[in-house]
C-alpha cells in the first residue's frame, strides 16, 4: 500500500469510530468502560488527533461487533458476498446486512418465541426513523399508546422518538427486517405525479 494510501486509511479512521458510535448510541464514556480505553485516548482517537493501532482497534471492534476491516476501510477484494456477524443485543439477534457507516442501517432480526404472554413489551425512544418487515412469525409492535401484531408480509413504518417496543406475538420465533435511519432519513420517498 503507497504512503498516501495509507495515510488516507488512518485518517478516515476516526471519523468512522464516531459514526458508528454515535449510531449505536453509545457515549464515550460506555466505550472507555467496554474497552478499557481512557475516554481522552478515545477522543483523540475519534478527532483524528491519535494514530490508531491494532491495539486500540481491536477492542472497539469487539464492543461494537464489527469485523476490524469495517474500521480502517478495507478496499473491497472482488467478492460480492458478505460474511455478517450476528450480535444479541437485549435478547435479540441482530444480523447486519449493511456494512457502511453512516446513512440508512439494515438488519435482520430475530426474537425468541414470546415467554410471557400478555406481557407488554417494553418501550424505548431514541432519534431515528424505522421502516420494518416481517419474514416470518408474528410480531407484536408496542408503538406508544398503540398495540399492533404484524404478521409475516406486512410492513410499518414510524419515528423512533416515539415510545416502542417488539416482541413475538406466537409461539415461534419472529423473524423482520429493519431499516433504521439514525439522522431520521424516511425510507418511502412520495413522489407526485407528472402532469402533461
Amino acid at each position: 500500500m503507497a504512503d498516501d494510501d495509507l495515510t488516507h486509511v488512518l485518517t478516515a479512521v476516526g471519523p468512522r469510530l464516531r459514526t458508528l458510535r454515535h449510531s449505536r448510541g453509545t457515549t464515550l464514556a460506555q466505550l472507555s468502560e467496554a474497552t478499557g480505553i481512557s475516554l481522552s485516548t478515545l477522543s483523540r482517537l475519534e478527532s483524528g488527533q491519535r494514530k490508531p493501532t491494532l491495539e486500540l482497534l481491536l477492542p472497539l471492534a469487539k464492543a461494537h461487533g464489527v469485523q476490524l476491516d469495517e474500521l480502517v476501510g478495507a478496499p473491497p477484494t472482488g467478492d460480492p458476498r458478505i460474511h455478517p456477524r450476528p450480535f444479541t443485543r437485549h435478547g435479540q439477534t441482530f444480523v447486519p446486512l449493511t456494512r457502511y457507516l453512516g446513512g440508512l442501517h439494515a438488519y435482520k432480526q430475530i426474537l425468541p418465541a414470546g415467554k410471557a404472554t400478555g406481557v407488554r413489551p417494553e418501550q424505548g425512544v431514541h432519534e431515528g426513523y424505522e421502516w420494518l418487515y416481517v419474514l416470518s412469525g408474528r410480531l407484536w409492535l408496542a408503538l406508544g399508546e398503540h398495540d399492533l401484531i404484524l404478521t409475516a408480509g406486512e410492513a410499518a413504518e414510524f419515528d423512533t422518538r416515539t415510545p416502542h417496543g417488539f416482541a413475538s406475538a406466537g409461539e415461534r420465533p419472529v423473524e423482520f427486517l429493519s431499516l433504521f435511519g439514525a439522522q431520521g432519513e424516511r425510507m418511502h420517498v412520495r413522489a407526485r405525479p407528472t402532469t402533461t
